[in-house]
């Protein structure tokens, strides 16, 4: 996704440091990786609410580790490796994230 919007650095995965952030196509886009996290009081002390003020965009792995701590996601990726190659589904849960898709 990064690369299709344009980045051209490396891409790193933020499992040690939770957040990877990216300025890249217009957008200040931070990649959580919440994998580490075990409670609500990591995530208020680690300050990422703050981050949901409307003018982020997120990639979220692990979204159940902040259940109720974050908004509900707009679009919804579901990664399926089969026998041959890999396989994403991609599901719009509001008004925006179908808007999104379209474009898409």
């Amino acid at each position: 996704m990064l690369n299709a919007l344009g980045h051209t650095g490396r891409v790193k995965s933020p499992t040690y440091t939770l957040v990877e952030q990216y300025q890249v196509g217009g957008l200040d886009l931070l990649h959580f990786d919440l994998y580490r996290m075990h409670s609500a009081e990591e995530w208020e002390s680690a300050g990422f609410r703050d981050e949901f003020d409307g003018h982020n965009v997120f990639f979220i792995e692990w979204p159940n580790k902040a259940q109720g701590l974050v908004p509900p996601a707009d679009l919804e990726a579901n990664f399926e490796i089969p026998a041959h190659g890999r396989r994403v589904t991609i599901y719009a849960n509001t008004e925006m994230g179908r808007q999104c898709l379209e474009r898409l």
